[in-house]
């Protein structure tokens, strides 16, 4: 029995071992579906249960998610940004060390509206360029764009068509930002919303709002929807001295 409990602790190691380097080295990508229990079993001439074991510990380690009936599947990772800083999209996938792309869905020149007064505490009418783009990591959506910005305080935005580059990006480098303000929240994917991030309607996503000003007055308002399962919002702290 003893020589018996050895060999299966020799062949746990060794499925755990192989298993996590094929995770590691990207042979085995994120959202990789795992063989089934009972072939890796038959594979490794072992006990079901002792792969049992090795998916448990795999998933304790954050590397795979199991999924009743659908199987074992290389975890997709999480994006993290930090709650009180202005990130860049394309830093934040580029660090997961996937490919990041950019596609604009419609620009609009209009003056300011009601709701944009409201939403950027706007003290009068002002010309407006109004943005929807989609962000992607690799082959999905990573997060859906909808911005306003101020053409009266930023006037060289009415010349740019934003095709090309995101405006995050460019706001920052045109205009130096004096104040900003985030609003977290969580929301179920309107259909147009849903269409975009290519999930279903209702899913639940991530939303950060973010209005920016400079010495100037209301730069920006932002609202950024990422799918709820991919993306975590972090923030550090330090006590009051």
């Amino acid at each position: 029995m003893a020589k018996a409990n050895g060999k299966e602790a020799t062949l746990h190691q060794t499925i755990l071992s192989e298993i996590e380097g094929r995770i590691v080295s990207g042979e085995w990508p994120p959202g990789f579906r795992l063989p089934f229990e009972v072939d890796l079993a038959e594979h490794y001439g072992c006990s079901r249960m002792t792969v049992n074991k090795v998916m448990t510990q795999l998933a304790k380690a954050g590397l795979v998610e199991r999924h009743r009936k659908a199987g074992s599947f290389v975890t997709r990772p999480r994006a993290q940004s930090a709650v009180l800083e202005l990130h860049d999209i394309e830093a934040e996938v580029k660090s997961l060390g996937l490919p990041y792309s950019y596609s604009l869905v419609s620009r609009k020149e209009r003056p300011s509206n009601a709701k944009d007064r409201s939403l950027m505490e706007l003290a009068g009418t002002t010309p407006m360029v109004e943005l929807v783009a989609v962000h992607r990591a690799g082959s999905k959506p990573f997060c859906v764009e909808e911005r306003r910005i101020n053409a009266g305080v930023v006037p060289e935005a009415l010349g740019t068509d934003f095709k090309v580059h995101a405006p995050g990006g460019w706001l920052i480098a045109q205009v130096p930002w004096s104040a900003a303000e985030n609003r977290i929240l969580a929301v179920a994917a309107s259909a147009e919303t849903a269409r975009l991030l290519e999930q279903p309607k209702g899913s639940p996503c991530l939303v950060v709002e973010r209005r920016t000003w400079s010495h100037a007055g209301p730069v920006t308002f932002v609202r950024l929807t990422y799918p709820g399962d991919s993306h975590t919002l972090v923030a550090r702290f330090a006590p009051a001295s």
